[in-house]
């Protein structure tokens, strides 16, 4: 990979990686309800689970995605029912995670699942494999070298930016506990992932 090719990627990852998703947003809700050590697990599935799909994708899965209309929107309606079914969830929580632990609970299992069903990260993962990891034609060493690169590249500003947002919620969390701000703020991040799933819909 040239210098050129992997400034880009740099700067691709990095509009892509901190701009708001369902992976941010659930990062940031998490830690405003239950600390930042809870929201870690996420963080880390976030990376690990889009890490597979992008090794899926460089494998051929993603081209399959797109020649199949029905699968392509299989992925969408479950990705787009599991976001609604997180925000009535975070909607309805006003009190912090000690209180009502079971009110908001996304298992490490279920934020590498995410990745699957984010058609966000699947777009993420389609692109850098078109344009990053297929220019090496058909050379095996060479395609496996780029593909190693931006799974590097991709895991740092997957962590980095899940975790990110996290700080911020859990910095927010003592100001939340005061009165009816965690129902508004968690409401605001259901919000957050309802425009998302119609988003993805129309995507």
């Amino acid at each position: 990979m040239t210098a050129q090719e992997f400034g880009a990627l740099l700067f691709f990852a990095s509009a892509m990686s901190f701009s708001p998703g369902p992976n941010t947003t659930l990062s940031t809700a998490l830690a405003a309800n239950f600390g930042l050590r809870r929201a870690l697990p996420f963080c880390l599935a976030v990376p690990v689970g889009w890490s597979l799909l992008m090794l899926l994708c460089g494998a051929g899965l993603g081209v399959l995605v797109l020649a199949v209309p029905a699968l392509r929107w299989a992925v969408k309606a479950v990705g787009v029912a599991y976001l609604l079914w997180l925000a009535w969830k975070l909607a309805n929580t006003g009190v912090l995670g000690q209180a009502d632990a079971k009110r908001l609970n996304v298992s490490f299992p279920q934020g590498m699942a995410l990745q699957f069903v984010n058609i966000k990260a699947w777009m993420l993962a389609l692109t850098i494999a078109a344009g990053w990891v297929a220019p090496a034609g058909g050379d095996v060493s060479a395609t496996m070298a780029r593909l190693g690169q931006v799974l590097a590249v991709m895991v740092v500003f997957a962590f980095v930016s899940n975790f990110s947002y996290a700080l911020v919620g859990s910095l927010l969390r003592g100001w939340l506990a005061q009165g009816r701000r965690l129902l508004w703020f968690n409401r605001g991040m259901a919000l957050v992932l309802v425009l998302t799933a119609a988003w993805m819909v129309r995507v």
